[in-house]
Order: C-alpha cells, then structure tokens, then sequence
C-alpha cells in the first residue's frame, strides 16, 4: 500500500499542494498535520503512520522537509521504515526512492557520509577538549567552595562541628561537607 505524509509547520499554513501530489502519486491513505517538524514525539499522525505500515508498503512525501528537519533525523526515520521493510519515496528528491537499487545505493552513501561527519565532530570535540585542558583550562562546575572554605570546613570537621551545621554556614549540601572530611589531603 502506498501512504503519503502531509505536514505544514503551522495551522495558517495550507498542505493542499502537498495532498494533491501526494493523490497523483496514487497514495490510498494520507496522513496530513499541522505541526511543528521539530520532533517526531509531537507529530501524532506520523506516529500512527508508522504504526499502520506493512512489510512492503511504501511512504510518499512531497519533499524531506515535510518528514525530517535533520539528515540524522533523516537517517533515522529511514532506519525504521528499513526495519519494517518498508519503501520510501520523496517527489520532489528524484534521487531518495528506497524502492530503487540506485535510490538505496544513494541512501547509503548518504548515511555513510552523516556518520563521517558526526566522527568528525566527535574528533573535533575531543580534541578541543584536550588542548583546553593542556592550557589549564578547568573544565566542569565551578567549586562552591573556595580552597579555603574547604580546609576550613575540614578543621571545623575535626574540632567535632557537625556537617549538618558546617553546611548550612555555607550554603551547601552536606553530602559535599561529608565528602570533603572523608577527603583529609583536599586542599
């Protein structure tokens, strides 16, 4: 069975163009909302259109915007249609037809492209992470406490105050007062 996917981004936007192509596609069932692209979660006819599919139904969009904001999100949603066996279809993208070998061919490349770029920027983050701390860079959460805030609570400690007291003098939980005693060469 052919299915068409419908979505315009706002309730005053209209997805007629986008039905009547999908209708000459020869799409039996359309599945059409107004809503925000931004998550799948919150496209409710999206999600019951991928509950109706069958091994050998096809999806038809009018163009990858209406279905996806992202080529990750892109990948995914192809993901799932594969694990459904199903086909997809985009009008106006000739070259994204998972029902053809080339369509696949070019759908793989693609998905082996995205993965390069996402290794990339896992590098590149990596490496900038590396070269901030090479710089004494101090990466995290700043310290509630100061160097001398925490000998001082740690004295405090050991003269038999109670971490309960100790934390609330400094505003603080008294789980970081307990670890700092249990930590004697912090300093």
């Amino acid at each position: 069975m052919r299915y068409g996917y419908a979505r315009v981004s706002s309730k005053t936007q209209d997805h007629a163009r986008q039905i009547e192509a999908l209708q000459a596609a020869g799409c039996e069932r359309i599945f059409e909302e107004k809503v925000s692209g931004k998550s799948t979660a919150d496209r409710h006819q999206f999600q019951e259109l991928m509950r109706t599919l069958a091994p050998g139904d096809v999806v038809i969009v009018c163009k990858l915007d209406r279905l996806a904001r992202s080529s990750r999100d892109l990948q995914n949603i192809l993901h799932d249609l594969g694990e459904l066996d199903c086909g997809f279809v985009s009008l106006g993208d000739s070259w994204c037809d998972t029902t053809t070998s080339t369509g696949r061919l070019l759908m793989a490349i693609m998905g082996g492209i995205a993965e390069f770029e996402r290794d990339l920027i896992r590098q590149r983050c990596s490496e900038g992470l590396e070269r901030a701390k090479a710089n004494g860079v101090r990466l995290g959460r700043r310290p509630k406490l100061t160097p001398h805030q925490r000998q001082e609570a740690i004295a405090r400690r050991i003269a038999g105050e109670s971490v309960t007291e100790i934390a609330r003098s400094y505003n603080v939980d008294h789980s970081m007062i307990s670890r700092l005693a249990m930590a004697p060469s912090v300093v």
